[in-house]
């Protein structure tokens, strides 16, 4: 595959060396705290934005011991807007793949609606599933922005899961807290901040 007269060298270079910078620099990288521990055991999450619904889940990779916790905010709908991820903070630790895909997903997801991030993710697992052929030609590339760099990391099986790491732990997040928006009492959501 050659791309703008770079040949198949050039590319894997460059990629490398975007994925190296991403992992040097990561974006959405925080210390992740538990706004206080209730009397039952239970924690509450912290909230940086009034009308979300904070949730969060960690990931383990057992293979390389990659780990990441996952903090995501969804906008509660009370706008009259689809949910969207207002907040999309991390946590972790691991290899240059792992951390630069976190920091890459942070970049494409954050501030999208729910639907259009699992779109997204949906389309790098499509990507990680290439086995290094990318994505079909008609595939608007923008779509994945600088997540296309990770084309050459799903030519190794044993990288893919370094690469979709955070991305589960993102969608995990979202599916909590959409079940938590579903289960709150209407008027409370009507109601909160106010």
């Amino acid at each position: 595959m050659a791309l703008y007269g770079m040949t198949d060298e050039d590319l894997e270079q460059m990629y490398q060396e975007v994925i190296l910078d991403a992992a040097r620099d990561p974006h959405g990288k925080t210390d992740l705290g538990v706004s206080e521990t209730e009397s039952d055991g239970s924690t509450t999450l912290a909230v940086a934005h009034e009308y979300c619904v904070p949730a969060q889940s960690h990931q383990f990779n057992p293979t390389c011991g990659d780990e990441v916790t996952v903090h995501v905010e969804v906008s509660d709908g009370t706008d009259g807007n689809p949910p969207r991820i207002q907040r999309l903070v991390w946590d972790g630790q691991g290899c240059s793949i792992s951390q630069a895909s976190l920091s890459v997903m942070v970049d494409l997801i954050e501030h999208k609606t729910v639907d259009e991030a699992m779109k997204v993710a949906q389309d790098f697992h499509t990507l990680m599933d290439s086995r290094g052929k990318g994505m079909p030609e008609d595939f608007d590339d923008e779509a994945l922005g600088d997540a296309v760099v990770f084309q050459g990391v799903s030519r190794y099986p044993m990288r893919i899961k370094c690469a979709l790491l955070g991305w589960e732990g993102m969608k995990a997040s979202v599916a909590q807290a959409l079940s938590a928006l579903e289960n709150k009492p209407a008027a409370v959501l009507q109601t909160k901040g106010r």
